[in-house]
C-alpha cells in the first residue's frame, strides 16, 4: 500500500467519527468528494474456467487440487476480505472444456429452466460481469443464446428467455445477420458504493461507476464457421470498441474496464487480431484492461521485452492489466490507487499494480497440501450433475491391448495420436466418395495433435492403459469438442504444413557444448500436428524453421510438390486455427456434423478390442544430429520406460525435480 494512503488510514478515529456523523451537511454527502480524495479498489478476474468447477481429473478418475474454480472461490473470498471495495468479473471461455461441460451441452442438455452447472457456481460468489470467449460458441448459438439466458434473432437461436447467469454478459463484436444488432450487450455500467478517504483522513462512503464492454476474438467466424457462417458477422476490437465507447461514456461511468478475451500482440493490426490486447490498450476511454485466451498469466516473464508492456507491475501501453491464468489455477487481481482530481477519479499509476495468485503455492504443485482448500459452497451446488458426468463418461466402449500416452509425443511417440488419425481417415475414406466421388481416388491422410503434453503441470498428459476402454478414455485421447473435416492439398502444402508443425521444436546447433532446450515453449503443442496415412518424414531440428521436413515420401516414393491429397483435420484447423499456410477454410472438401471424439469413441467401440495391429506406426522421427552438449527437455518424471517401450531408445531421465516433472535428455544421433 502507498506510504501517503496508509497515512491517510491513520487519521485519528476521533475526526473521522465526528465527520460521519455529521456527513448529512457535507458536500460529498450527495456523492461528491473533495479533491485529494482516494480510495483503493480491487479489480479481481477469472478468465478460461473452461467448466473447471471441482478440482477432479475426469481422463484419470481422481481428484485434482491444482484447478478448480472451488479453490478460486477461496482466493475471491480471501480478496474481498482483503479489499472491501472490490468489483470480480469473468473474461471468457467458461461453459466449454471439461467432460462435465459436454454431459451438460451433448449427453444430457439442459431444460431451459435448468442453470448451467458453472454458472451456478459462479453466480455463488455474486460476479459483477462476463463476457464471451471463442470456445462459448462451440456448441453453436442455440446453447449459447440457452444457458446464458440471452435470447438472440440470429438463426437458430433461443428466441425463450432460459436461465443464466445472474450477472450481465457483454459482448460488443459479435453481430446478427438478420438484423445488425449485438447478440449480447455490448457494454453494461455497475454502481457500487465504496469506501474512500479525504483529505483530512475522514472515511466516506461513495458511488463508484464501472462501465464495462466485452470482446471476443474474430477468429470465430472460421474456427467455429459450422456454427456461424451466414448467421452472425464478427467485427475487430478495435473498430467495435470505437463504435460503442462513445455510448458507454454518456453514462458518465467513473471507470472503464474492457473484458477482451485474448492476449497481446504487436504485430500490425488488423480486424482480425486474434490477440488485439495491446491495440485494444491504446483506445481512448478504456481505463482498465482484462486479458485471456492464451492460457498464460499477465502480469509475468512472457510478456518481459515486449514494447509498452510493463510485465512486473501489469501496465500495457500505461493501463493496468491482468490475466489471471486458466482452469481456475488463478485470481488476477489488480489493485486500483484512485485519486480524486479536478471532480473525478483518476488513477494513480504509481500506487496501482497487478498480480496473478495461484490456488497452489507452485505451479506444479501435486498434492492439497500446497493449495488453497476448496470453497466448502461450491462442491453442493454441482454435486448431481457432477456424479451424472463422471457416470456417463466411464461408459464402457472397448478394451485395449496397447497403452496410448502422450508423455513423449513431443519426441515421437505416436500411439495417443494414432488411434485419432486411424479414426478420422476410416471415417473420411467412407463418406468421401458418397460427396465427392470426384476425389475418391485422392490418398487420405490425418492430422492430429497431442492435445495434453504438460502444460497445465506434470498431470497433464495423455494415459490411456492397457484394459477397458471407456468414453472417458476417448476424452482424453481428444480433448476438445471439435467436428471433423478434410481439405485438399498438394504435396507443396503438404510440407508447409508439416514444416509448420516443426516450428513446435527449437533450433540446435550440433557445434554447441552446452545445454540446449528442445521444446520450443511460445510454439503450443497442441498445434505441433502429426500426419499419418501411409507418409514417413523426417524432421531436421539443426535446421531454421521452414527448412526441416526432409525425406517427405508417401508409400516408400517421394512427394512432388503437385501430388494432390486429402488430408483429415478438425474444424479449428481447416478453417484457419494455428495460423498454418493454406488453412483459411477456402479447401475444405468435407465438414461433418459429428464430433470428432465421437466419431473416435464409435471406432474404439466398433473395433471392440484395440491391439498394436490397429494402429499406424510412428510417421516420421528426427534426423540424425550428433550434438557436442545434451539436448534436454522437461517431463512428467518417472516414465523413462514408458518412452523405451514406445521405442525411444535415446531418452534418458537426468533429473527428478520432486514436483511431478523431471528434465530428460535425448541423443538425436539414432
Amino acid at each position: 500500500m502507498p506510504a501517503r494512503f496508509r497515512l491517510l488510514l491513520a487519521a485519528p478515529l476521533a475526526l473521522t467519527f465526528a465527520l460521519l456523523g455529521g456527513c448529512a451537511s457535507l458536500p460529498w454527502a450527495t456523492g461528491k468528494a473533495p479533491d485529494g480524495t482516494q480510495a483503493q479498489v480491487a479489480i479481481l478476474e477469472t478468465t478460461d474456467l473452461h467448466s473447471n468447477v471441482l478440482g477432479y481429473d475426469y481422463y484419470k478418475g481422481k481428484a485434482d487440487p491444482t484447478l478448480g474454480f472451488e479453490r478460486t472461490a477461496t482466493l475471491i473470498r480471501r480478496a474481498r476480505a482483503e479489499f472491501p471495495n472490490s468489483f470480480l468479473f469473468d473474461d471468457g471461455d467458461t461453459i466449454q472444456g471439461s467432460v462435465l461441460a459436454d454431459y451438460q451441452a451433448l449427453a444430457q442438455p439442459l431444460a431451459c429452466d435448468r442453470e448451467l452447472a458453472v454458472y451456478r457456481a459462479m453466480d455463488a460468489l455474486g460476479y459483477d460481469g462476463g463476457t464471451v470467449g471463442n470456445h462459448e460458441f462451440n456448441y453453436g448459438l442455440r446453447f449459447l443464446s440457452q444457458v446464458t439466458g440471452t435470447p438472440m434473432n440470429v438463426d437458430g437461436g433461443h428466441r425463450q428467455r432460459c436461465a443464466g447467469p445472474h450477472y450481465p454478459l457483454v459482448l460488443a463484436n459479435v453481430d446478427s445477420a438478420r438484423d445488425g444488432a449485438p447478440i449480447f450487450r455490448p457494454w453494461a455500467v455497475i454502481t457500487k458504493t465504496i469506501e474512500a478517504y479525504a483529505p483530512d483522513g475522514s472515511r466516506l462512503k461513495l458511488p463508484l461507476k464501472i462501465g464495462i464492454i466485452g470482446f471476443t476474438p474474430p477468429p470465430i467466424m472460421q474456427w467455429d464457421q459450422q456454427h456461424l457462417a451466414g448467421r452472425v458477422s464478427v467485427t475487430g476490437v478495435v473498430e467495435a470498441a470505437r463504435k460503442y465507447l462513445p455510448q458507454l461514456e454518456a453514462q458518465h461511468p467513473d471507470l472503464i474496464v474492457a473484458l477482451l478475451h485474448g492476449g497481446l500482440d504487436t504485430a500490425p493490426y488488423s480486424a482480425q487480431m486474434e490477440n488485439g490486447g495491446w491495440y485494444l490498450a491504446g483506445v481512448p476511454g478504456i481505463d482498465v484492461l482484462l486479458l485471456g485466451h492464451v492460457h498464460t498469466d499477465f502480469p509475468g516473464p512472457h510478456y518481459a521485452g515486449m514494447k509498452d508492456v510493463d510485465a512486473g507491475r501489469g501496465l500495457v501501453r500505461g493501463k493496468p492489466a491482468v490475466m489471471g491464468g486458466f482452469f481456475g489455477k488463478d485470481l488476477g487481481v489488480i489493485r486500483l490507487l484512485l485519486t480524486r482530481r479536478h471532480g473525478r477519479w483518476v488513477i494513480d499509476r504509481d500506487g496501482t499494480r497487478s498480480e496473478v495468485r495461484p490456488i497452489c503455492a507452485a505451479a506444479s504443485a501435486t498434492h492439497a497440501g500446497a493449495c488453497v482448500p476448496p470453497d466448502p459452497a461450491i462442491a453442493p451446488l454441482v454435486g448431481t450433475v457432477q456424479q451424472a458426468a463422471i457416470a456417463y463418461v466411464n461408459t464402457p466402449i472397448g478394451r485395449t491391448r496397447v497403452r496410448m500416452s502422450s508423455y513423449f509425443a513431443d519426441e515421437g511417440d505416436m500411439s495417443a495420436l494414432a488411434p485419432v488419425n486411424a479414426a478420422q481417415a476410416d471415417y473420411v475414406r467412407r463418406e468421401l466418395p458418397r460427396l465427392h466421388p470426384e476425389l475418391a481416388g485422392l490418398p487420405v491422410l490425418s492430422a492430429a495433435a497431442a492435445f495434453r503434453t504438460g502444460f497445465g503441470g506434470p498431470d497433464d498428459y495423455t494415459d490411456v492403459a492397457p484394459g477397458p476402454l471407456t468414453l472417458r478414455s476417448a476424452a482424453d485421447l481428444y480433448f476438445y469438442p471439435n467436428t471433423l473435416a478434410a481439405v485438399q492439398v498438394d504435396g507443396a502444402g503438404l510440407k508447409a504444413w508439416l514444416e509448420h508443425s516443426a516450428q513446435r521444436f527449437n533450433r540446435i546447433d550440433p557445434a554447441k557444448t552446452g545445454t540446449q532446450a528442445l521444446i520450443n515453449e511460445r510454439f503450443a503443442g497442441f498445434n505441433f500436428d502429426q500426419i499419418q496415412g501411409g507418409i514417413h518424414y523426417l524432421i531436421d531440428v539443426s535446421q531454421p524453421v521452414g527448412q526441416r521436413i526432409t525425406a517427405l515420401t508417401y508409400r516408400g516414393q517421394p512427394v512432388s510438390p503437385t501430388q494432390r491429397f486429402i488430408v483429415v483435420t478438425n474444424n479449428y484447423r481447416a478453417s484457419g486455427g494455428g495460423h498454418f499456410p493454406g488453412l483459411d477454410g477456402s479447401h475444405i472438401v468435407l465438414a461433418a456434423p459429428d464430433g470428432t471424439r465421437e466419431i473416435l469413441a464409435r471406432w474404439l467401440q466398433q473395433r471392440g478390442s484395440v491391439s498394436a495391429g490397429d494402429l499406424e506406426p510412428a510417421s516420421w522421427r528426427f534426423a540424425p544430429l550428433q550434438t557436442r552438449g545434451p539436448v534436454l527437455f522437461t517431463g512428467a518424471s518417472g516414465k523413462q520406460a514408458l518412452a523405451h517401450a514406445a521405442g525411444l531408445q535415446n531418452i534418458r531421465q537426468l533429473q527428478d525435480h520432486g514436483d511431478g516433472t523431471a528434465t530428460y535428455a535425448i541423443d538425436l544421433s539414432h
